[in-house]
């Protein structure tokens, strides 16, 4: 059952219960949201826990297997999800020129460590005729971000989202991020940032459009 029924159903078993003058069931759980099987992530993390050495069973760990298995249920909800559906409302405009939202904030998890990488997405495009929210933007990015991944997909997944969804003539993508396996493991280099960049259609093809988009979302700031 996908995620729309189940929560339709969660608000008409509530409302169900409500009449019946009975306590409404919970509203659906982040866990039940986006099906993630909990008691197994809570058997790797003990075993987790036991393979270094530590006691699971003591006061200060003897909960947290479940919640670092709540914590993967939040951060992985993107897996759910399609970030398409933020884009089906536009609006037609006579507009034609470029559109930018700068430093949206994110938070996602890297595929190889599985450590949390975090920055600022900057999204930008040209409107084919139709303009969309700028808050569906910014969901866009919530959405996709919530997954394991590296940067580099999760740019280029956005930008062909955008440029596929809103028919856009050009759409650019520019990730910037701190990733937490290179700062506090391994090479350990505190504030360095990794930047990537998606661009479709003009923005691609046109280097006077590429300039003047790059100008904008940077703004003096290289």
């Amino acid at each position: 059952m996908n995620r729309e029924v189940d929560h339709i159903e969660a608000t008409r078993s509530c409302r169900d219960a409500k009449q019946a003058g009975q306590e409404p069931r919970d509203k659906l759980s982040a866990t039940q949201e986006y099906q993630v099987d909990l008691p197994r992530i809570e058997r790797a993390v003990r075993e987790i826990l036991l393979a270094v050495g530590e006691d699971p069973d003591r006061e200060g760990l003897r909960e947290t297997p479940a919640r670092v298995a709540r914590m993967y249920a939040e951060l992985f909800r993107g897996l759910r999800l399609d970030p398409r559906r933020h884009l089906k409302k536009v609006f037609t405009e006579k507009y034609d020129e470029i559109v930018v939202v700068k430093d949206i904030s994110f938070e996602s998890v890297c595929e190889h460590h599985l450590m949390p990488f975090m920055g600022k997405a900057h999204i930008a495009y040209l409107p084919g005729g139709k303009v969309v929210g700028l808050s569906k933007l910014a969901r866009v990015v919530e959405d996709v971000s919530r997954r394991p991944q590296v940067q580099e997909r999760m740019t280029e997944v956005i930008a062909d989202l955008l440029i596929e969804e809103l028919d856009a003539k050009g759409v650019a993508v520019v990730v910037e991020a701190i990733h937490t396996c290179m700062t506090v493991r391994g090479i350990r280099k505190p504030g360095a940032i990794c930047v990537t960049s998606a661009l479709r259609g003009a923005f691609r093809t046109n280097p006077s459009t590429r300039a003047e988009v790059m100008t904008l979302i940077y703004n003096g700031r290289q």
